[in-house]
């Protein structure tokens, strides 16, 4: 994924499915700068944020890391 796309999903009012290595996450924000975004996970099982590289985020999930 790159940066425009992380802006575009989080500005859009649509629940886009977004994953990082195979997990489903939330995009809660993003820094231009490093590249990153801020993402906690989709379950609910855990509040926990963090920052990831906007490259290792898809918006296909990896069949091969259930």
């Amino acid at each position: 994924m790159d940066m425009n796309r992380v802006k575009q999903i989080v500005s859009s009012p649509a629940d886009i499915p977004v994953y990082y290595n195979g997990v489903s996450v939330w995009i809660d924000g993003y820094d231009e700068e490093k590249q990153t975004a801020i993402v906690h996970l989709r379950d609910g099982r855990t509040g926990e944020r963090r920052d990831v590289p906007v490259s290792e985020l898809t918006e296909e999930r990896d069949e091969t890391n259930p």
